[in-house]
């Protein structure tokens, strides 16, 4: 038993690891159902108490309930962000492609376009529809046909075409850039999980959105105008007096028991300093954690530094949607002032513990600008200390208001916004004429790459156009997972009973691993946040295929060994140290191919080369080390083996 020790824990530990990633799948399939339950229950409640209210009104509701329960038990939240996710064709949902219309930038940019620059655009966008050539190298090549220098639309007289042709492809390729990010941000803010935002060629770009089934409303988030806007941050003194406010309410509720179940086992912001002396003036006393969620509930959720001279609040990404929902309290919006508004940062930051942190700000309703009047932003690096800047430039209209409004705020901040999320909130340190502008603070060039990408999306100067979108209904996405489930289950059964058939007791083992080996795909799977699709599926059934196929050498190589005349102990030992060679060299072969699939696919290729890999590596593992072990102990224990 000694010389299998080690095989034994090694084995156990990976059940044990696979059914600890796979405990949230199963947690968020019970959460789920509990959900559903609860939400129609409160949907014919609603129906019933309500019979006249209109439809969008009662899901309103229901959406509220769901969000109410999900912040009373954050489990909920947590069992869904690692849970094994399920592919659009699995889940239901809408899948969008979209392409940037480089045709009308291309227009939109030019000098005085004449009939000829619109026929030769108008004949490079046709062409380019139906190739995977640039609309750029196509109207290039149209205006050299015809003797026409580009420097008659773009650019200078001194600049050579491909001079031009290089600067127009920048400004396509940024074009896109910039309504990836929009897109991005906005799928974010509508609270779609699990989406998938990727670029396909040039200039297309595919959205899937699981669980969206309005077909107008994912279109119109997808297409609309991108808001961009500047709007100048409350101070401190006069923030804090409205978050003190707030506070005593949600304690008056607490204290009445209304949100007390709102509060129960919620995980507390650890990773930022506590202190009763910002949150509630109360400096006689230190509280406990308990105490000071029950006494200041909206300081415990949105802790504010001591240290800073701002009222910004700093809100874990558990405690964001509690935030969100309890400022969408009635009694809540009678002590916030009409003019302001709370609005979250874009992007998180992360805190020393790895744990993502939102910052909570407090600004004016109405925007001191928008986002229409700038001409351009370019990020890069100040040649003086190195720091990452971006420069910022606007029209006559814009420099205008622009002088006006930092000449008026000096020493304020000024939040710029996208779609009501915060991106950055650099200080005014004094009147900008001219409506050129520095902004200082980025983290890196990256960031102030996005900022750039974010200051240029007021003004979208390509139009995105939908060419293909389709809806999986929810009934369907069942319906496949539910088959594929099937073919899993049924190919195992018809694999399994093969090899106890012809292989007896060598094939009771091989099956029993076969077991541990789905086992493991599935945690693995778990453990990667990957997304099971059906083609991910397809690919696990054809892994249970491959499995046994590694002990199917191993099996008739003990079948040769024992026909010498060899004991079954050295018969097992030398049919797999034989057998090792053939099995490593073809699963390598097909691994290999799984690596090329998933590199240069895409979609439900992509998750069919993963399932694929993962399997193989799986595989090797049940049949070198689980079934070996198990054939070694039973050797060891004196049973005779049938190989059949």
């Amino acid at each position: 038993m000694k010389e299998f020790r080690f095989k034994i824990i090694i084995v156990l530990a990976a059940v044990a690891l696979s059914i600890y990633l796979l405990y949230p799948t199963y947690q968020d399939y019970q959460n789920t159902k509990f959900l559903t339950a609860a939400l129609d229950s409160k949907r014919n409640e609603l129906k019933k108490e309500f019979p006249n209210l209109p439809k969008d009104k009662i899901e309103q509701m229901v959406t509220l309930t769901e969000d109410s329960i999900k912040v009373a038990d954050p489990s909920i939240i947590d069992a869904r962000k690692k849970r094994i996710k399920l592919g659009l064709d699995l889940q239901g949902g809408m899948r969008v492609v979209l392409e940037v219309n480089t045709a009308k930038l291309l227009e939109k940019i030019a000098n005085n376009p004449d009939d000829v620059f619109k026929k030769v655009i108008a004949d490079a966008q046709k062409e380019a529809a139906i190739t995977d050539e640039s609309v750029v190298d196509i109207m290039g090549r149209e205006f050299q046909k015809r003797n026409i220098r580009l420097s008659r639309y773009y650019g200078t007289i001194r600049q050579d075409d491909s001079e031009i042709i290089s600067e127009l492809k920048k400004s396509s390729e940024d074009a896109v850039n910039r309504a990836m990010e929009i897109i991005r941000n906005r799928v974010d803010q509508y609270g779609v999980s699990e989406p998938s935002i990727s670029r396909q060629g040039s200039r297309r770009i595919i959205v899937e959105l699981p669980g969206v089934a309005k077909e107008e409303e994912a279109k119109q988030l997808l297409q609309g105008t991108a808001l961009l806007e500047f709007r100048l941050v409350k101070d401190a003194e006069f923030t804090f007096p409205i978050m003190q406010r707030i506070d005593d309410v949600l304690a008056k509720r607490t204290k009445s028991g209304v949100i007390d179940s709102l509060d129960k086992d919620v995980t507390s912001t650890e990773n930022i300093e506590k202190t009763d002396t910002t949150a509630a003036n109360d400096t006689t006393k230190q509280l406990s954690e308990e105490e000071f969620k029950a006494q200041h509930p909206f300081f415990s959720a949105a802790v504010l530094n001591p240290q800073s001279s701002y009222a910004d609040a700093y809100v874990s990404q558990e405690d964001k949607n509690k935030i969100e929902y309890w400022l969408t309290l009635p009694e809540v919006q009678k002590v916030i002032p009409d003019n302001v508004e709370f609005v979250f940062s874009a992007k998180p930051i992360n805190s020393q513990d790895g744990k993502k942190i939102f910052v909570l700000y407090l600004v004016n309703k109405t925007p001191e600008l928008t986002g229409g009047v700038i001409t351009d932003a370019q990020a890069n690096l100040d040649p003086n200390t190195s720091a990452p800047i971006v420069n910022m430039e606007m029209n006559s209209e814009g420099a205008t208001e622009w002088a006006r409004i930092t000449g008026a705020n000096v020493g304020k901040r000024l939040a710029i916004m996208l779609d009501g999320v915060v991106f950055t909130a650099p200080n005014i340190k004094g009147k900008i004429p001219g409506g050129r502008s520095q902004i200082e603070g980025s983290a890196n060039l990256d960031e102030a790459k996005l900022l750039e990408i974010v200051l240029k999306a007021g003004a979208l100067p390509a139009p995105v156009d939908v060419i293909e979108q389709r809806i999986v209904g929810p009934s369907l996405g069942q319906d496949s997972v539910s088959s594929g489930f099937n073919s899993a289950l049924f190919g195992y059964l018809l694999v399994g009973l093969f090899m106890i058939i012809y292989y007896r007791q060598a094939g009771t083992i091989a099956s029993l691993a076969l077991v541990l080996v789905l086992l493991f795909i599935l945690g693995v799977l778990a453990g990667f946040n990957a997304t099971l699709t059906l083609p991910g599926i397809a690919g696990i059934v054809l892994t249970i295929g491959m499995a046994v196929d590694a002990n199917v050498l191993i099996f008739e190589r003990i079948r040769e060994e024992m026909a010498t005349g060899k004991t079954m102990r050295a018969s097992v030992d030398s049919g797999f140290s034989r057998a090792y060679s053939a099995i490593i060299d073809s699963n390598i072969t097909t691994f290999f191919t799984g690596v090329i699939l998933y590199q240069f696919g895409t979609g439900p290729v992509q998750g069919f080369a993963l399932t694929l890999m993962i399997g193989i590596a799986t595989s090797l593992f049940g049949a070198l080390v689980i079934t070996k072990l198990m054939m070694d102990y039973l050797v060891a224990k004196g049973a005779k083996i049938s190989i059949g």
